[in-house]
């Protein structure tokens, strides 16, 4: 994983890993972690914002609480497989704030959502009222989650 003739080392794999699991850590705390003084461990931490490593910092909400508890994947499959067709998809579907997640996929189906809803009702209403009118649209396939045996940002 180089970045602009930049590879982290293992001091910025640690780096990434600790602020996977808190964000709100300060350098001076970061820096105890990895055995490391405050102003090369800020240094290491801008650098790899500047070049894109370190893409934001963010809360994780649990979903349940904020009445978003139905998960749906959803799979769909366009009727036209050409460029202008799924930029347009694309472009409709990063409207949706319910997608939460938006993946383009090979096999059977083209393309991947992640929806959350308070509910089957709410869910229901998403489909019809928003999703199924996206032009383009040629087949789609609705899994709902029952329950979450693992969800996780960390990649490292």
């Amino acid at each position: 994983m180089a970045t602009e003739n930049y590879t982290p080392d293992e001091k910025d794999f640690s780096i990434l890993r600790i602020l996977q699991k808190d964000a709100k850590l300060s350098v001076r705390d970061v820096a105890n972690k990895i055995n490391l003084s405050p102003t090369p461990t800020h240094e290491r931490i801008k650098r790899m914002e500047k070049l894109g490593i370190i893409k934001e910092y963010t809360t994780v909400v649990d979903r349940k609480k904020v009445n978003k508890g139905m998960m749906v994947i959803c799979m769909i499959a366009l009727n036209v497989h050409n460029k202008k067709t799924a930029g347009k998809f694309i472009e409709e579907v990063e409207k949706l704030n319910e997608v939460v997640e938006f993946y383009n996929i090979s096999g059977d189906f083209d393309f991947m959502l992640k929806i959350l809803a308070p509910n089957m009702d709410e869910f229901h209403q998403f489909f019809v009222n928003k999703l199924s009118e996206i032009e383009g649209i040629g087949q789609t396939k609705s899994i709902f989650v029952m329950n979450s045996i693992k969800e996780s940002a960390q990649i490292l």
